[in-house]
């Protein structure tokens, strides 16, 4: 039963981290392709804490579009609200700091399904999106930075290369061009990464396809690291390199593509510095 003198009230720490604990048992169910059900969740937590549903089911939202800010998966079924109450920034820090693998070693999900269909693709986003972010998200977002976190992830980074080749084949069965399906090769795993691509692939005529492959867990608009090497075989290889985008890779992929000039797409800006003595 909900605790009428709560109703309309801020929640406190403790409500917050149980909400924030529960959340994560869910959303950790949900990666591992484990059942759960949301109902029963809620009700447990209700009468742990004594708030109503409603006011339970509107936080658990709280947390999936601050999860979303900070480029991580977020349950799919809580459609990320932005109404925050502040203090919700700290019980997630609390939470992801104490439990930093979440944040760092994600795992790829071991079976992942290739759609056929033309859903996989989607529309790139749009430049000049401006995200008003109180001060103490943009510290939580800084502090678990998704560009650090996904370049970091090597596993994650070369499922997404593998999900993105096996994409590329059914590509080229369907247009019934096995011999060029044949010819696709893995460049970064073959050579590493210095060719300025991740994978040869082709187009149905025949023509070369450069991919260079960058894969999150998070959402469309997640940052991510592109290299100098990239940039510059993106402009000397116009016609044929393209950006693979891949996102929300843990729960349901979809990929965008980026042809050249990059800064035409995107918002390109030097974080590295290089430091020598000559």
């Amino acid at each position: 039963m909900a605790d009428e003198e709560k109703i309309g009230k801020p929640w406190n720490d403790d409500e917050l981290d149980a909400i924030v604990v529960d959340y994560f048992s869910m959303l950790n169910a949900e990666l591992s392709r484990q059942p759960y059900i949301k109902s029963h969740h809620s009700a447990v937590l209700m009468k742990q804490i004594g708030r109503t549903h409603r006011s339970v089911e509107f936080k658990h939202q709280n947390i999936s579009a601050v999860l979303e800010e900070m480029g991580l998966p977020w349950i799919a079924g809580y459609k990320p609200k932005r109404n925050y109450q502040a203090s919700i920034f700290g019980a997630i820090d609390r939470y992801l700091s104490s439990n930093e693998e979440l944040v760092y070693h994600q795992l790829p999900p071991k079976v992942l399904a290739v759609a056929e269909d033309a859903g996989t693709f989607v529309d790139v986003p749009k430049l000049g999106f401006q995200s008003d972010r109180p001060w103490q998200l943009e510290r939580l977002v800084r502090k678990f930075d998704a560009v650090e976190r996904d370049l970091r992830n090597r596993s994650l980074g070369r499922a997404g290369e593998e999900f993105v080749l096996e994409i590329e084949r059914k590509k080229l069965e369907k247009f019934q061009r096995p011999d060029l399906s044949k010819k696709i090769r893995w460049v970064s795993s073959e050579e590493g990464d210095g060719a300025g691509y991740d994978i040869l692939s082709f187009q149905p005529d025949g023509r070369e396809l450069l991919i260079e492959v960058k894969t999150t867990n998070g959402a469309a608009r997640t940052p991510f690291f592109i290299s100098e090497n990239e940039c510059q075989r993106a402009a000397a290889s116009a016609e044929s390199w393209r950006l693979y985008r891949v996102h929300l890779f843990a729960q349901n992929p979809r990929i965008f593509q980026i042809a050249p000039p990059l800064n035409e797409a995107l918002n390109l800006r030097p974080d590295i510095w290089r430091a020598s003595f000559s």
